[in-house]
């Protein structure tokens, strides 16, 4: 994607007096001062690039680290933070972030909280709207809106940082968080299991969350063609299941507070899912290399993915029951041209669809959208379970939201930014505003 921008401003920390003095800078209308609040830029959608000259916002230097509250666990902390340094950080003081992405190590908790990211850890903890207390937002008129709580119950009128986020800052430039962290237990054991069919993936959540419980912490699964695309094309991967090959794996964490016991409740697990039919095969980690070595290989995939060419990634939450449905039937729609792989989060209904082929096509294109959008559509998903719309799905709300619900967005947005100057051509269609 072009990006086209000729100011770039960083800011630095304690300065919220100085950004709310520069988004509160008005040129006359024909020279309209619009902004782009950009964080670690690992998005997907398009949405921290400017479109139109738009003047970047850069959160890097914004990453002090505020406050802890060693007896709840709620962190204060500015947007600028890394995801990855800010678990270190708390790892050291007993706990650990609610949430966990693949880019972690780039990534910002105020690009997170504008996203409303999910990530492995979802099935555990929720999503960030029941895990951040309290928001710093700079609103398009240079108003400091202090909602930086740090109360687990208040219910004094609205709460209105839940419209911040996901809004990926068309509503208001995020630059402080406070969030709830839970402990870190001592515990963690993972499995990497095979399935032989897709319904059997099905039921194998269905037990893991009857069986396994309260230590159940992730529930990732990957069909055989994204298997194959990671040992390909990643160095220093091998198949922890080398004997057969299967058309679906799933990656099993428990995390717990008794080593002994959690690790004998997923081998029980283990061997019942195997005695039912559910588990082909399996293994579970002996050691931390072990455990990361099956981690690198989920969150390896979007990295090997890029290997072959061109890719087109679709992120999308669908009822667990069709969410592979769409995977195979794309597949035959393409035919020999692409390579359609299907993984994700089937803990939370997530899937990551990904196509792979030589090189961009508008053809290939053509065959890809809109079936993919009315396919989600149709079957009552939604067309961005954690990545968002941006720029790139803007024009394409229409599908997960009904036109009423999409007006009242519009009226939101022109409520708070009139002008239309934060993060402009994001989110809402143009022609709605």
């Amino acid at each position: 994607m072009k990006i086209d921008c000729r100011l770039l401003i960083r800011i630095g920390c304690g300065s919220t007096k100085v950004r709310a003095s520069f988004c509160s800078y008005r040129k006359p209308l024909k020279r309209r001062l619009a902004v782009v609040p950009q964080g670690g830029n690992t998005g997907l959608v398009g949405g921290s690039v400017p479109v139109f000259n738009e003047v970047i916002i850069n959160m890097a230097s914004m990453d002090k680290i505020i406050s802890l509250d060693k007896v709840n666990g709620i962190l204060t902390c500015e947007a600028g933070c890394i995801l990855e340094n800010l678990n270190n950080y708390l790892t050291s003081e007993g706990f650990i972030m609610p949430l966990d992405l693949g880019a972690k190590g780039s990534c910002q908790i105020g690009g997170n909280v504008s996203t409303n990211a999910g990530g492995l850890r979802f099935i555990r903890y929720g999503s960030l709207h029941g895990n951040i207390l309290g928001l710093e937002v700079v609103l398009a008129n240079g108003t400091v809106l202090d909602m930086l709580g740090t109360l687990r119950k208040d219910n004094t009128g609205y709460d209105l940082k839940h419209l911040f986020i996901g809004s990926e800052g068309s509503l208001g430039i995020v630059t402080k968080v406070s969030i709830l962290t839970p402990a870190k237990l001592l515990s963690t054991n993972l499995a990497f299991l095979a399935c032989n069919d897709y319904l059997s993936c099905q039921k194998l959540l269905f037990e893991a969350k009857r069986e396994l419980g309260e230590v159940l912490s992730a529930f990732e699964f990957m069909d055989s063609h994204a298997i194959d695309l990671v040992l390909g094309h990643l160095e220093g991967l091998r198949n922890p299941l080398p004997t057969s090959s299967y058309k679906f794996y799933v990656l099993i964490e428990t995390t717990g507070s008794d080593e002994s016991y959690d690790k004998a409740k997923l081998e029980a697990f283990l061997l019942h899912s195997m005695e039912c039919a559910l588990v082909s095969d399996g293994v579970i980690a002996q050691d931390i290399s072990q455990a990361s070595t099956f981690w690198r290989i989920r969150e390896g995939i979007s990295e090997a993915s890029v290997k072959l060419g061109a890719v087109y990634k679709y992120d999308l939450s669908l009822p667990v029951e069709k969410l592979y449905d769409i995977v195979e039937e794309m597949s035959q729609r393409l035919g020999d041209v692409a390579k359609v792989v299907g993984y994700g989060h089937l803990g939370d209904g997530n899937l990551h669809l990904n196509i792979l082929t030589a090189e961009y096509s508008d053809d290939i294109l053509a065959k890809i959208e809109p079936f993919v959008y009315e396919w989600t559509s149709m079957h009552r998903g939604s067309i961005s379970a954690e990545h968002g719309l941006g720029l790139m799905k803007a024009d394409k709300i229409h599908y997960s939201k009904s036109s009423e619900t999409v007006q009242l967005m519009a009226s939101i947005k022109k409520l708070l930014d009139p002008n239309c100057i934060l993060n402009p051509y994001k989110v809402l269609p143009q022609s709605v505003l």
